[in-house]
């Protein structure tokens, strides 16, 4: 008894047969599955940017309301820094760095108000972070 090649199995037999599968097989099965989970709906992605923006103004804010603070306006003064152009340039910064920014100086501002940080240290903090909304509104 002679056995066939298994090469020539898989021409006459297989290969025809997992075509045959293949050809068979409706495409749009395979598409619907994978589109149906990268769909995001309208509403998802407007809670999404409502989401956001709402977060970013609450950032805004909180940088704003620090750095308009008596307290504020007189470091930055003494140190040849614009109060209004530090103002003006607070929503022209990005989202991270306002997410930054902001919960350094809420951190700042609670440390001030426990008595964990003196006067100067405010102070010094105040311009640091200054500084660094004019470097970030330059570059």
């Amino acid at each position: 008894m002679k056995f066939p090649r298994i090469s020539t199995l898989l021409l006459q037999g297989v290969v025809p047969a997992v075509l045959t599968v293949l050809v068979s097989y409706p495409a749009g099965v395979v598409a619907q599955t994978t589109s149906a989970e990268h769909i995001v709906t309208s509403k998802a992605l407007q809670q999404q940017v409502e989401s956001s923006s709402a977060t970013r103004e609450k950032n805004v804010q909180t940088l704003k309301q620090f750095m308009s603070t008596p307290a504020a306006e007189k470091a930055m003064r003494d140190a040849k820094i614009d109060p209004v152009q530090v103002q003006s340039a607070i929503p022209t910064l990005s989202d991270s760095e306002l997410a930054n920014l902001s919960s350094r100086a809420s951190d700042a501002q609670q440390k001030f108000s426990a008595g964990a940080l003196t006067n100067n240290m405010l102070t010094l903090i105040i311009v640091l972070i200054a500084v660094i909304i004019i470097v970030a509104i330059i570059h």
